[in-house]
């Protein structure tokens, strides 16, 4: 069997806990017959030939114009890019075409921690025999693409500041292709108590393998 390759990349804001959140996946890369190579930077991203997936988490952060560029390029090829929450949707604030291509950028989460569910709304392969379940922590406001495919969506109660918000249903986890790549995303995943409940492991293990070329 051919060996595939994963870039781990990750960095940033440390409140996402970056080494600690993306080892939690490694050994299920390694398992799955992916050769890993970590980075702590995105200058990895000038040269990504023969990589088959990009995990990436890195909240905030910067990125120049050229690790952009090699970065999209790849994934135009083929490359697969995922990751969850601020990791890959609150990433490199000074890059639209970073934010065109992963398909959506948080904007809030209204109330902090807060009771909310999460709700399958598609019988894709990645959520296949999840129906629902509910989370105590980060509900993401996000601003998303009309293109993404969307497996799960979280709908918002109204804030004391924000009333308006009450009912707005969210995108929570969406697919989109960018070329010839696929992209993951899964807005869940601030602590590693949300990354090891089950539903959200099992989403992100899979939505890693759907992504990978």
């Amino acid at each position: 069997m051919t060996t595939r390759r994963a870039l781990v990349v990750r960095g940033g804001w440390e409140g996402h806990l970056p080494v600690e959140a993306t080892e939690l996946f490694i050994p299920f890369l390694r398992d799955n017959g992916f050769e890993v190579t970590v980075s702590e930077s995105t200058s990895s991203y000038l040269d990504l030939d023969g990589t088959d997936l990009v995990l990436q988490c890195i909240s905030m952060g910067d990125i120049t114009a050229e690790e952009v560029k090699g970065l999209e390029t790849a994934v135009r090829n083929g490359t697969g890019l995922a990751g969850w929450h601020g990791g890959i949707v609150d990433s490199f604030r000074n890059s639209a075409d970073y934010s065109f291509m992963t398909g959506g950028q948080f904007v809030s989460h209204p109330g902090g921690f807060v009771d909310h569910r999460i709700d399958v709304v598609s019988d894709h392969p990645i959520v296949e025999g999840i129906t629902r379940f509910d989370l105590h922590t980060e509900q993401y406001y996000v601003h998303a693409d009309p293109t993404n495919t969307v497996l799960a969506t979280t709908t918002f109660r109204a804030h004391p500041d924000f009333p308006w918000i009450e009912g707005a249903t969210m995108p929570a986890v969406w697919t989109r292709t960018w070329g010839d790549g696929k992209v993951f995303v899964c807005t869940p995943g601030h602590s590693l108590a949300d990354l090891q409940q089950p539903e959200v492991r099992t989403i992100i293990e899979r939505g890693l393998l759907w992504a990978s070329k």
